[in-house]
């Protein structure tokens, strides 16, 4: 008799904090920077009341948020794994996750407590966050098979749910791992994400992370993706924002520059380029070509506020790739030890 083939209920599994994200643009402020505009600060007059030219509210923000979204609009059967308040915010979040598609039945409310909330200062297309995460109870409900699991950003006290999605990554070796570690988990430091990137097909960071995560102060950018390619991770990508992007599959390292084009609000560049190089990889296509989608996805959502109203649909997707053809990833040196 022969044994029915079990297929992946999901194609991608998100897991990571989920927030209200409140966009507020203004206009009278000044940066003041060093020589090189490596680091800037956004100044405004203390104790005076600062004009807002615009307000945008994204409730179901948040890194695995915009991944499930930016999935399921991709044509890709994606789950979250994330806690809301006990709240109106709460039941918008999952109302609109259940609008685009994605499924929430790994989805808790959190009785005793209200959702994230974060305020977003848009300014001169750049963005300053103000974060505010409710303290949580990590646990990783009992998941269904799926083809990517891609974790991310989350508050403190989640290491718990991690060992748990460890052993779980460890029971299922089929199911392909995608790591973006957001702000508290880089703080644990990288003895402690050691497993966790050793496990990953897809590790991404952007550069001022991978350096401050590897301590190594400023390096090139190959130096970068030869240390997380050999602590485990099968492919590396360093984001740098508008300067492009970085992979390796060990053997090869390709850059990608961005797609030239207006730039309204750079929130979820990186979440929208993650997605659309996963996606690229679901679709087995090469790193070059899957960097290519993730340099798409990210160039339309930074002409929009907030991070998911640009995510692309599939052939959205794939119309800007042909519109930009000529722009591609190019080859660069081989890595070295």
């Amino acid at each position: 008799m022969a044994t029915k083939k079990m297929f992946p209920k999901y194609d991608l599994i998100t897991i990571g904090d989920s927030t209200l994200d409140v966009f507020l643009d203004i206009d009278e402020a000044t940066l003041s920077c060093e020589l090189k505009k490596e680091q800037c600060l956004l100044c405004f007059d203390y104790a005076e009341k600062i004009p807002v030219t615009a307000v945008v509210k994204v409730p179901g923000a948040g890194n695995s948020s915009n991944a499930a979204v930016g999935g399921r609009r991709l044509g890709m059967k994606s789950a979250v794994v994330s806690i809301v308040g006990n709240d109106d915010t709460g039941q918008e979040i999952i109302a609109g996750w259940e609008k685009e598609r994605v499924d929430t039945a790994y989805v808790s409310v959190d009785k005793k407590r209200e959702t994230n909330y974060s305020t977003v200062l848009n300014y001169q297309g750049e963005r300053t966050i103000l974060v505010h995460h409710e303290k949580r109870s990590y646990v990783l409900p009992k998941l269904a098979t799926t083809k990517w699991v891609y974790y991310t950003s989350i508050g403190e006290g989640h290491e718990k749910q991690e060992k748990q999605l460890l052993r779980y990554l460890e029971d299922h070796p089929n199911v392909k791992l995608a790591f973006n570690p957001g702000t508290h988990q880089l703080h644990r430091g990288m003895d402690a994400l050691k497993p966790m990137i050793k496990r990953s097909d897809l590790f991404i960071v952007n550069r001022e992370e991978g350096e401050r995560l590897l301590e190594v102060g400023r390096r090139p950018v190959h130096n970068l993706l030869f240390n997380y390619h050999h602590i485990g991770a099968e492919n590396v990508v360093i984001t740098d924002g508008p300067k492009g992007s970085y992979g390796t599959d060990g053997n090869r390292i390709w850059f990608h520059p961005i797609f030239p084009g207006p730039m309204k609000e750079r929130t979820g560049a990186g979440d929208s380029y993650t997605i659309g190089m996963l996606y690229g990889l679901f679709q087995k296509k090469s790193i070059p070509e899957a960097m290519g989608y993730g340099t798409a996805n990210s160039w339309s959502v930074v002409q929009k506020i907030g991070p998911q109203a640009g995510l692309l649909k599939k052939t959205e997707l794939l119309q800007v790739t042909r519109k930009f053809s000529k722009i591609k990833a190019k080859k660069q040196n081989h890595l070295k030890g």
